[in-house]
């Protein structure tokens, strides 16, 4: 009896895939290049960072009235912007040291006028509570961090000549997909020591860690 010719390659086919498959199963993996770079997904190490936002004192009383006679005894709150630089490194995952650059241009009353605000030092920062993406990595953290260092005002005898800021406060930092990227959001409380005004500080940023 002869069979049809569909039939013999269905056998055959039935034969040979079994065997087939066992094969593909028992191929080993390839080995891993170890040549393949590798990257981490969140960079840690030096970085350069930049900030811009909205700073406000409480009060600006005035150094020298004889000197800026239209300005009375002193202009109120002021409103102005702020825009600061950071160099640094991360000296652990959750702790890194900088050091802060920032000026800021404010205007109190009418009658008291505008000026100058600049300012150098060391920042600390503490991170310590994090999120994590479904792969695993930190992707957002809460931190708060400290900076402090000597302050100049121009124009010279408003506000005064020199003095000494202290700030400080929580903030958010989010580590991009660009792993080098991440940006963030502080909301600083600040103290100039001889004018003895408080100040806040909502200040935008973003790092490139190298």
């Amino acid at each position: 009896m002869r069979l049809p010719v569909s039939s013999l390659l269905a056998a055959a086919l039935a034969a040979i895939l079994p065997v087939a498959a066992a094969g593909q199963e028992a191929a080993p993996p390839m080995p891993e290049d170890p040549r393949a770079p590798r990257y981490r997904e969140v960079e840690r190490g030096f970085h350069a960072g930049f900030e811009v936002g909205y700073l406000t004192l409480n009060k600006t009383p005035t150094a020298d009235r004889n000197a800026n006679p239209s300005a009375g005894d002193g202009g109120g709150r002021s409103n102005g912007i702020v825009v600061g630089t950071t160099v640094g490194y991360d000296v652990t995952d959750w702790l890194a040291l900088s050091v802060y650059g920032l000026g800021s241009v404010s205007s109190a009353s009418r009658s008291y006028g505008a000026f100058s605000l600049f300012s150098v030092g060391p920042d600390l920062r503490a991170s310590f509570v994090a999120w994590r993406d479904a792969y695993g990595t930190d992707r957002l953290r809460v931190y708060l961090h400290a900076r402090g260092g000597p302050l100049w005002t121009r124009p010279s005898g408003l506000l005064g000549n020199s003095d000494f800021y202290l700030a400080g406060g929580p903030g958010l930092e989010y580590f991009t997909h660009l792993r080098h990227f991440s940006i963030g959001l502080a909301a600083d409380v600040g103290y100039l020591l001889d004018v003895k005004s408080v100040g806040i500080a909502v200040v935008p940023a973003v790092r490139y860690t190298f």
